[in-house]
C-alpha cells in the first residue's frame, strides 16, 4: 500500500494523544492510529479524577510539595511546577468539551475528593468513572474536526527514521511509523513532519495489572531502538487495591474508597493492619500500602487481604461509588455490607522515554506525552491522580512546540516500503503464548513489588535467553499483533530489570531488601541505547 502523508502522526488514541490532537487540528492534517477501538487504552479505566488546585484554601505550592514528596525527591521541580500551575486551565478545558465532572455548593462549584498523599480535597472526578467520561468527550470532539484522522486497528511496529530513507542521513529523524493494520494484516506506513508518541505504559510486562491489555510499553520500546534515552524503568507503581476474583480480571478499587475511610484489614482476624506500617494508614501513599499489603500477604500465606467501607452509610457508599457497587453487586458482594477481596497490582509506569517541557525525546521530529514518557513530572512514586493530568499539559504542549515551529521540521524523504520478502507465516504461534506468560510471571515473581539482586539476575539471565529465541522468531516470520507485542514486552521487561540492578538503594517504588537505605542523593537512572 502507498505511503499515507500527513502533517503530524500521533501513535495513541488516549487523554495525551487525543488532546495533542484537538490542539494539532485547526490548522495541520493529523492521524490519531490506535491499536484496537479508539478507547481501548488506559484512560478510559481511570476511575479516580484529576489533581487541581481548586479548593480555597489550596495552593500550588502544596500541590507541587505533594508530588515531590510522593516522588521521593527525584521529580524534576521545573516539570512539577508546569504541570501543577497548568492543572486548573486544563480542567476548564475538559468542562467545556462537556466533561460532566461532579458539581458542589462549595470549591468555586467543584465536588473534590481526596486521595492517598494529597493534602487537600483536589481531584476533580466523574463519580468513580472520570476516564470513560474524559475519554468520550475528547474522541467526541476529534470526530468533530475535518482535519483529525481516527484509524483503530494499527499495531505501531516501528518508528520510520532516517535509516529508512532512500539514503541514510544519519541524524536519527523520525518521520512516522511502520503500523500492522489488523483487519488486513498488512504493514502500512502513516509518514508526517512529526510523530507523537502517547502510546501508555508497559503494564502488561506483569502476571497481575490494572492495565489494559493493549499496555505493552509498544512506545518505550519502538523509542529505545530508534535511539531515544529511556529513564526510571524501575519505578513500576503497584495500586494496593485490585480486586481478586478469578472470573473478572483487572478491576481496580479506586483510591478514593480509602480516601472516604476505607479500612484494609487480615480477613480471619479483622485486625487493621495500616497503622502498624505508618501513621497516615489507609491514606499513606501507595507504595507504603501496597508494600504492606505484599508483606502481610507473605507473612500470613494469604491470597489477599479486605479492603472494608461497610461501617460508611449505605446510601454514601452508593452515591460515591455507584459503579464499584453496582460491578461487585454483580459479583455477589454488597460494599455497603461487605468487605471487599484485594491484592496489589500493577498499576503505572513511572519512566520511560526522555522528554523536556515541551515534550521533545531525543530525536529530531520526535514528541512523547503521557504514560509513555518520563518527564520528571512524577520522579520515584506517582501521587494519585496526576496521570491523565500529564497527559493534558504535556499533549498541547508538544501541540504547541510543533505549533510554533512549523518551518522548521522538514518534510519526510522518500521513505522504502515495509519489506516482507525474505519472511513466511508463522506456523509455531504457540512459541509467542509461551513466552509471553514466561515473562510476565518472572516479571512478577522476580522484580515485582519487594527486590533481591539475586532475583533481578535470574530475570535478567531469562530475558537474554529469550531475546535471542524472539529475535530469531521475528527474522524469519511475518509480523502479527501478537508477535510486535511480544518483542515490545520483552524490550520493556529488560530496560526495567536494567534501571533495577543499577540503582544500589531503595528510593519510592523501588524497593530491595539488599539496599534497604535511601541515598542522600536523587539520581534518575539513565539508560543510552
Amino acid at each position: 500500500m502507498a505511503n499515507q502523508n500527513f502533517d503530524v502522526v500521533i501513535i495513541g488514541s488516549g487523554a495525551a494523544g487525543l488532546t495533542a490532537a484537538l490542539n494539532l487540528a485547526p490548522s495541520l492534517k493529523v492521524a490519531v492510529l490506535a491499536k484496537g477501538a479508539l478507547n481501548e487504552g488506559s484512560t478510559a479505566w481511570a476511575q479516580g479524577g484529576i489533581a487541581a488546585v481548586l479548593e480555597p484554601g489550596d495552593t500550588f505550592e502544596s500541590h507541587i510539595e505533594d508530588t515531590m514528596v510522593a516522588g521521593a525527591g527525584l521529580n524534576n521541580r521545573a516539570t512539577v511546577e508546569f504541570v501543577v500551575g497548568n492543572a486548573p486551565a486544563a480542567i476548564d478545558r475538559l468542562a467545556d468539551l462537556g466533561v460532566p465532572f461532579n458539581v458542589a455548593d462549595d470549591n468555586n462549584g467543584w465536588h473534590l475528593t481526596r486521595e492517598g498523599g494529597h493534602s487537600h480535597r483536589r481531584i476533580v472526578h466523574v463519580d468513580d468513572a472520570t476516564g470513560w467520561a474524559v475519554q468520550e468527550a475528547l474522541e467526541r470532539a476529534a470526530r468533530a474536526y475535518p482535519n483529525i484522522t481516527l484509524v483503530p486497528d494499527m499495531v505501531a511496529i516501528d518508528l520510520v527514521t532516517s535509516r529508512h530513507g532512500e539514503r541514510y542521513s544519519g541524524d536519527g529523524h523520525v518521520w512516522g511509523v511502520y503500523a500492522l493494520n489488523r483487519k488486513r494484516g498488512k504493514v502500512e506506513t502513516f509518514l508526517g513532519r512529526a510523530t507523537i508518541l502517547a502510546t501508555g505504559g508497559a503494564g502488561r510486562v506483569y502476571l497481575f495489572s490494572t492495565a489494559p491489555r493493549g499496555a505493552t510499553g509498544d512506545g518505550i520500546a519502538m523509542a529505545w531502538r530508534a535511539g531515544c534515552r529511556v529513564s526510571n524503568m524501575e519505578f513500576m507503581q503497584f495500586h494496593p487495591t485490585c480486586l481478586y476474583n478469578l472470573e473478572v480480571k483487572n478491576f481496580l478499587i479506586t483510591e478514593a474508597v480509602r480516601g472516604e475511610g476505607g479500612h484494609l484489614l487480615i480477613p480471619e482476624t479483622g485486625h487493621r493492619f495500616m497503622p502498624d506500617f505508618d501513621e497516615r494508614a489507609e491514606l499513606a501513599p501507595r507504595d507504603v500500602v501496597a508494600r504492606a499489603i505484599d508483606h502481610e500477604i507473605k507473612r500470613l500465606g494469604l491470597d489477599f487481604v479486605h479492603l472494608d467501607i461497610s461501617h460508611r452509610p449505605p446510601e454514601f457508599v452508593k452515591e460515591h461509588f455507584p459503579n464499584i457497587h453496582a460491578k461487585l453487586l454483580g459479583l455477589g458482594i454488597d460494599i455497603t455490607k461487605d468487605p471487599i477481596p484485594v491484592v496489589p497490582a500493577q498499576h503505572y509506569t513511572c519512566g520511560g522515554v526522555v522528554i523536556d517541557l515541551d515534550g521533545r525525546t531525543d530525536l529530531p521530529g520526535l514528541y512523547a506525552a503521557g504514560e509513555v514518557s518520563q518527564s520528571g513530572l512524577h520522579g520515584a512514586n506517582r501521587l494519585a491522580s496526576n496521570s491523565l493530568l500529564e497527559c493534558f499539559v504535556f499533549g498541547e504542549a508538544a501541540a504547541n512546540h510543533i505549533l510554533e515551529n512549523w518551518d522548521d521540521l522538514p518534510p519526510p524523504p522518500p521513505i522504502r516500503p515495509w519489506d516482507e520478502s525474505r519472511v513466511a507465516d508463522s506456523d509455531e504461534e504457540v512459541v509467542i503464548k509461551q513466552n509471553w506468560t514466561e515473562i510476565r510471571r518472572f516479571m512478577w515473581n522476580y522484580v515485582g513489588i519487594v527486590r533481591t539482586t539475586k532475583r533481578l539476575e535470574r530475570a535478567a539471565h531469562r530475558i537474554k535467553m529469550l531475546t535471542d529465541e524472539v529475535e530469531d522468531y521475528y527474522g524469519h516470520f511475518r509480523v502479527t499483533p501478537d508477535l510486535v507485542e511480544l518483542r515490545n514486552l520483552l524490550q520493556t521487561a529488560s530496560l526495567i530489570v536494567r534501571s533495577a540492578l543499577h540503582r544500589k538503594e531503595s528510593r519510592g517504588l523501588h524497593y530491595t531488601t539488599d539496599y534497604p537505605k535511601t541515598l542522600p542523593k536523587a539520581v534518575d537512572t539513565v539508560l543510552a541505547p
